[in-house]
């Protein structure tokens, strides 16, 4: 990683001992996927309801050139453009240069910015950010930097999250201040005057983004030869990420259970452990315990915490269809076809009193039973742990415990809560479950060859039943 790059400096505010950040995530990221993921980012920017400040880096003048008159487009729905890059002939003479709100900053060949590719979008209902570096000479090894411009290779990460947004775009107006200290004044003015309208907007748009990111990605798929199987992983890849990051996001607006994703998904792992699971079937579990929370979504749902909320410990909460509208995200995307079915099931009770099909018994797949009993579970401990009255885990584990017993055979799967009374004891008993928050850009080996399976005996149901 360069020294004194933007990626660089970003990295080591969160490598800062104490510093209370979490440390970066770090992927490979062929060209042909940033393409794809910043054009869908980007377009964004033209349905947003407020007036975002894009930071963008081109490496050099030319890159820029080839997506000037799309970004006079973006610069008319956008509060300020500001562009980095290398100056190349007809970098500042270019038409969507000379528009007001549109400012150019030609980085000197040596500067270690040249060699990043980054998009920041900042606004009051919409951020996200792609954070890139070329890789040198050296890392691509012996075969050498490839002849096909899509192959080449960029090393970083991408994110809707606001905070990681700011940060990021406050070290690129440090850098521009080198450049003009005039736009750096007033791109700080701009930051400062979105963040307070943020405090008063919901950040609604990002449902849309992963969709739009998802559906780029897939067409970016269609047009890949046959033997780029490398580029398609890293498209495939990044669709997967664009769920696991809006998942992180609902999260992280449920202050008070804002691991809920991480912990369902380490208890899914030891109750597969427990069960005897195959490795795939505890993959395919674990993942769907990191996707659950899309399951609450409805179709017109923002990300404020109103709308997500706890899930109901007494009723499954209605849906305004009988298709899981959360859920149908993951559909769009064929290898989750299975995840899919998992959530949507996952509010299904063991007697058929439940949603959305009515299913009982073993009708249900067994990993929607497992997934929906560990999401009361650790809802009802979370909920007991943000009691004074509970402060102790003992005492939240057994109070969350005897809750699910209480509703063996109406709700619950009895076996299935047999093998959760043997996990409680355990980690009453001094276990100790590692709860990790996922590496999103590591997330591949997630997905395998029954990512995409049919988990339910479609024949043997009622039409009316048929939901996935």
């Amino acid at each position: 990683m360069l020294e004194g790059s933007i990626l660089q400096d970003l990295k080591l505010a969160h490598q800062t001992e104490g510093g209370g950040k979490r440390p970066l995530n770090f992927g490979v990221y062929y060209k042909n996927t940033l393409v794809s993921l910043c054009h869908a980012l980007e377009d964004c920017i033209l349905t947003c309801s407020s007036a975002p400040l894009v930071v963008t880096a081109f490496q050099r003048g030319k890159w820029y050139l080839e997506e000037a008159d799309r970004y006079a487009e973006l610069a008319d729905r956008a509060q300020h453009v500001a562009i980095l890059a290398s100056p190349d002939t007809g970098f500042a003479e270019h038409p969507t240069s000379q528009k007001a709100n549109v400012d150019l900053v030609a980085l000197e060949k040596s500067d270690p910015v040249a060699q990043e590719w980054h998009l920041m979008i900042f606004g009051p209902t919409y951020t996200a950010m792609v954070l890139c570096q070329e890789i040198s000479e050296e890392d691509y090894g012996a075969r050498g930097v490839p002849k096909d411009d899509l192959e080449r290779k960029f090393y970083g990460f991408w994110t809707f999250e606001a905070e990681l947004v700011r940060e990021a775009v406050e070290i690129a107006i440090a850098h521009i201040d080198s450049y003009n200290s005039d736009l750096a004044n007033s791109l700080r003015s701009q930051v400062k005057a979105i963040i307070a309208e943020a405090q008063t907007r919901d950040r609604d748009e990002v449902y849309t983004a992963v969709s739009k990111v998802v559906d780029y990605l897939q067409t970016g798929q269609q047009h890949l030869d046959r033997y780029q199987e490398g580029l398609d992983n890293n498209l495939v890849s990044n669709e997967l990420q664009a769920f696991l990051r809006l998942a992180q996001l609902i999260d992280q607006t449920d202050i008070s259970n804002p691991m809920a994703a991480a912990e369902v998904a380490t208890l899914a792992e030891a109750m597969g452990q427990v069960l005897d699971l195959p490795v795939w079937q505890m993959n395919r579990l674990r993942l769907a315990g990191l996707l659950h929370r899309l399951g609450f979504l409805q179709s017109d749902s923002v990300l404020s915490p109103g709308n997500f909320g706890h899930q109901n410990n007494d009723q499954p909460t209605p849906l305004s269809c009988p298709i899981v509208p959360g859920a149908q995200i993951l559909r769009t995307m064929q290898r989750l076809k299975a995840i899919a079915t998992i959530i949507t099931h996952e509010s299904e009770w063991w007697n058929g009193q439940g949603l959305p099909a009515g299913l009982a018994g073993d009708e249900i797949p067994l990993e929607s039973r497992i997934l929906g009993l560990l999401v009361a579970f650790q809802q009802r401990v979370a909920d007991a742990r943000s009691s004074e009255d509970h402060a102790r885990t003992e005492t939240a584990l057994s109070d969350a415990f005897a809750a699910c017993q209480a509703e063996t055979n109406e709700r619950w799967d009895p076996k299935l809560v047999e093998a959760l009374s043997l996990l409680v004891s355990a980690m009453q008993q001094g276990m100790n479950l590692s709860v990790n928050l996922p590496k999103i850009a590591a997330g591949m080996w997630l997905l395998d060859s029954h990512s995409d399976d049919d988990l339910l005996d479609l024949a043997s149901l009622d039409a009316t039943q048929v939901v996935s």
